[in-house]
């Protein structure tokens, strides 16, 4: 048989509690490490009620998601809730083990699985807040889109400078575009102009400007475009080039691979 901390130790072993946020107190928060664990009650919050139904059951360790103990206790007594319910717990021989923001936070945890649930796709953490022992990144909340619908920008945008590397220096989604899919804006200091000038006094020169690519996520173009990120990824990397190729015809700077572009374009016709 398991003891208490086994237990805990495997549960920080699937969602370390190490990631929780500042302000949270999970962990294990009551009772004896190496008490020997034949049933676990699982809840939501250990309320009175939890308490005694893991009394009735025989559970020796209540396993919840909301800590049992959040702000420092000043007194233990039967005055309040609080107080009667860790009372219980302790003369119960009941151990409480509490993984909140840690199991929120962890690849594979409770956000994912209810992004999961409600059936998004291209879910992506709405915050990075670091990597795991193991390499995971954590972070808490969610996006994703919902099937159908157009595909969540900022993912939309990083799959497109992915997709194009060094090649430009940023991917926005666009403000100002209407009618056009996408367009170059230059980065701060030299201009689209100046880089002309150069090109033509001095063929050889190396002197350019940042690209910065737009995209009007909102043209019908991007419904292909989305469609090929979910299913054929590497179809959607040479759609993605296809458009900046075009942005460079439209901002009136030469293409980096004619034949390339022209190739392209065929490959994608058939």
């Amino acid at each position: 048989m398991a003891t208490v901390r086994e237990v805990y130790q495997y549960l920080d072993g699937l969602a370390p509690f190490s990631l929780q946020m500042d302000f949270d107190n999970a962990g294990f928060l009551v009772g004896r490490g190496d008490r020997t664990v034949t049933k676990i009650l699982v809840s939501l919050d250990i309320t009175e009620e939890v308490a005694a139904e893991a009394a009735e059951v025989g559970a020796e360790l209540i396993v919840s998601h909301h800590p049992v103990i959040f702000h420092p206790a000043r007194s233990v007594t039967d005055g309040g809730p609080d107080g009667r319910i860790l009372l219980s717990l302790i003369e119960h021989g009941i151990a409480a083990i509490c993984a909140h923001t840690n199991l929120d936070a962890v690849a594979g945890g409770v956000n994912d699985a209810l992004a999961q649930k409600l059936g998004l796709v291209q879910i992506e953490q709405l915050h990075q807040d670091g990597v795991d022992a193991s390499g995971r990144p954590y972070g808490i909340g969610r996006v994703g889109n919902t099937v159908g619908a157009p595909m969540y920008a900022p993912a939309f945008t990083a799959f497109v400078k992915e997709a194009l590397g060094d090649k430009v220096k940023e991917v926005r989604a666009s403000a100002r575009l209407k009618s056009h899919p996408v367009c170059l804006t230059a980065g701060e200091g030299l201009s689209f102009e100046m880089e002309k000038y150069f090109q033509a006094v001095q063929p050889d020169s190396a002197i350019k400007a940042d690209r910065i690519l737009e995209l009007n996520v909102e043209h019908p173009v991007f419904a292909a475009l989305e469609s090929a990120v979910t299913a054929d990824q590497e179809k959607a990397k040479q759609y993605a080039t296809l458009l900046y190729d075009q942005a460079l015809l439209i901002a009136g700077l030469p293409l980096e691979d004619p034949a390339g572009y022209t190739d392209l374009v065929c490959s994608l016709m058939k």
